[in-house]
């Protein structure tokens, strides 16, 4: 069995933007990234996955043009609720704090905390674990480290500094005896992402 974990490429947003499920199109480098990306890719793919967003959706129909694309909600990024699309320098910090000081179990106003995203993904996983490989998901950095933190017993605390994924990252899922591995097959940083406050 084996499970290919592929992130989306650059997305077209400014830096320092808040966004979680805002449906944000592809840079103009995709076809480049998309490339670099099937290098890393299995030649005999059975079920491809993938979040409904046009980042991550545009992407598994790139891969894979005679696959029919399994879209499945609960791969979406963490709902970032009335935070999406703002910069986040402008959320005020005494509504911002106690988010950024407790993600895990701290929900976004209107939206998820970081343990609603790891309990929803976890179940898709094991029902995707089931399926006849390859299977390629296409899904987002947090959707992944979910996944990652899932298989290797990671608190989620402690995922962000165990679990460095860049934009069009591959990770390949093989079970083994001793449970299931993983190994970075690409992980190539094209730019430096900001997803918090500037202070922060």
């Amino acid at each position: 069995m084996e499970i290919y974990l592929v992130r989306h490429t650059a997305p077209d947003v400014a830096k320092g933007i808040c966004y979680g499920q805002a449906d944000i199109d592809v840079k103009e480098t995709f076809a480049a990234e998309a490339a670099c990306i099937q290098k890393f890719l299995p030649e005999n793919t059975g079920t491809v996955f993938s979040s409904p967003l046009q980042r991550c959706k545009k992407l598994a129909a790139h891969l894979f043009p005679t696959h029919h694309i399994h879209l499945h909600d609960d791969l979406m990024e963490i709902n970032c609720g009335q935070w999406e699309l703002k910069a986040w320098d402008s959320i005020a910090r005494e509504e911002i704090d106690p988010w950024m000081n407790g993600f895990v179990t701290v929900r976004i106003p209107g939206g998820e905390s970081y343990e609603d995203l790891y309990q929803r993904v976890k179940n898709v996983f094991i029902d995707i674990y089931h399926k006849a490989g390859p299977v390629v998901i296409v899904a987002h950095g947090g959707v992944i480290r979910s996944i990652l933190s899932y298989i290797t017993n990671t608190a989620l605390k402690d995922s962000f500094s165990t679990f460095s994924l860049h934009y069009g990252c591959v990770i390949k899922i093989t079970a083994t005896p001793f449970g299931l591995q993983h190994e970075i097959l690409s992980n190539i940083m094209q730019e430096k992402e900001t997803h918090k406050p500037s202070y922060f």
